[in-house]
């Protein structure tokens, strides 16, 4: 699971500029990085988007037969909603303006940690259903890198509880080991998650039932999310990784 971490955000700097109007002095409040934020609204704007695109797609192309369902509908939608919606929403829950920001960190991670518990659970449940319905298991890449994601996902669900208690636990683990080996599993098991869906979006079964061109352009936007999703456990990471090897 994604890390948790103290807002890498620089403070905002305020320029004072005195304007006279009316022989009055006024203060005009100037932001000195609007425009990185305005860049950081428009890349959780654009996640959004994207989640809703691939999440909405998968459930379409699951539910197109209609009920009951079967072994494979009920993994995809099951790791789906698991990876690329709830554990991402998780990631983004951690990162400068997102949907949670108004939240003090501490209720940030729980937020955090609940998504990241239910998708977790959903995933690894929908990878199993896959597993049990198969004779033969992880012989394409997309089974291997769907066994990987889940091995990583199932450490790090594991490894989070130790990052949330650091402080109560720093006497048996390194509060910054438990960090950064919790950002380092829960990025993989992401990535891994990702590849393994653009593996799957490549079937010919998904091809065939929403044309060649929309399949590649879903792999691009799985790629692009999540390529945005883990910039901030990335740079978290070195942030903490550089401050350790200093002190």
């Amino acid at each position: 699971m994604p890390p948790n971490f103290n807002d890498l955000s620089p403070p905002e700097r305020i320029d004072v500029v005195e304007a006279p109007k009316d022989n009055v002095v006024t203060q005009e409040i100037v932001p000195s990085n609007v425009g990185i934020k305005a860049v950081r609204s428009f890349a959780t704007l654009l996640t959004h988007i994207l989640i809703g695109i691939i999440v909405g797609v998968s459930l379409f192309f699951s539910l197109r037969n209609g009920t009951p369902l079967g072994a494979t509908p009920q993994h995809v939608i099951l790791c789906v909603i698991g990876y690329q919606f709830l554990m991402a929403e998780a990631i983004l829950t951690l990162a400068p303006d997102s949907w949670v920001a108004s939240l003090s960190l501490k209720h940030r991670r729980w937020v955090h940690t609940g998504l990241q518990i239910i998708g977790s659970i959903l995933a690894i449940v929908g990878s199993f259903i896959k597993m049990a319905d198969k004779e033969v298991n992880f012989n394409t890449l997309h089974g291997k890198f769907g066994l990987a994601a889940v091995v990583f996902t199932s450490v790090s669900l594991v490894n989070g509880c130790a990052s949330l208690y650091a402080y109560e636990l720093r006497k048996c683990i390194p509060g910054i080991l438990s960090k950064l080996t919790h950002i380092c599993f829960g990025t993989v098991a992401f990535v891994m998650a990702s590849v393994c869906l653009c593996y799957g979006i490549d079937k010919g079964s998904f091809r065939n039932a929403l044309s060649t061109r929309f399949a590649d352009s879903l792999i691009i936007m799985t790629g692009t999310l999540t390529t945005i999703v883990i910039i901030n456990p990335l740079l978290t990471f070195y942030v903490k990784f550089s401050g350790a090897i200093k002190n």
